[in-house]
């Protein structure tokens, strides 16, 4: 592990205390709490931007908008992560249903889940909430 590395997850909140004061309210629920934003309601649903998205609760890099494309599903959509080693993928029973959740590796937060569904040639699509990223614009 990077030095880098060690000094980000240094930083990291230790308690829940500690991420309610980092976090907004929503970015707790979702982020935290494993909620889920209501569909078409969030920011990056349908933006177009350019760049790199990154976890609203650490600041990892997560999905380039190279890969996003519209799934008319309400969350913003992505093909595949920036690098496999930057999300955790487990089984997800919750609400009667078996899925596969989406986690940022670097500080667990809840991101969403990720489908067979997505375009070719990898068919996934990995449904996020937009509430957990943020989108650093990029001069292209």
């Amino acid at each position: 592990m990077s030095a880098e590395r060690r000094d980000v997850a240094a930083d990291l909140p230790k308690s829940d205390a500690e991420w309610r004061e980092r976090l907004t309210p929503e970015q707790y629920y979702i982020l935290r709490q494993k909620g889920t934003e209501r569909p078409w309601t969030g920011g990056y649903n349908l933006t177009k931007t350019n760049g790199m998205y990154h976890c609203a609760g650490c600041g990892a890099e997560l999905f380039s908008s190279d890969t996003k494309f519209e799934s008319h599903c309400g969350w913003p959509s992505f093909t595949e992560p920036l690098a496999a080693e930057t999300v955790d993928l487990t089984t997800d029973t919750s609400h009667g249903m078996i899925r596969t959740e989406v986690t940022c590796k670097r500080c667990g937060g809840h991101l969403g889940h990720v489908f067979d569904d997505g375009p070719a040639p990898l068919g996934t699509r990995y449904c996020i909430n937009s509430v957990s990223l943020k989108l650093e614009p990029s001069d292209s």
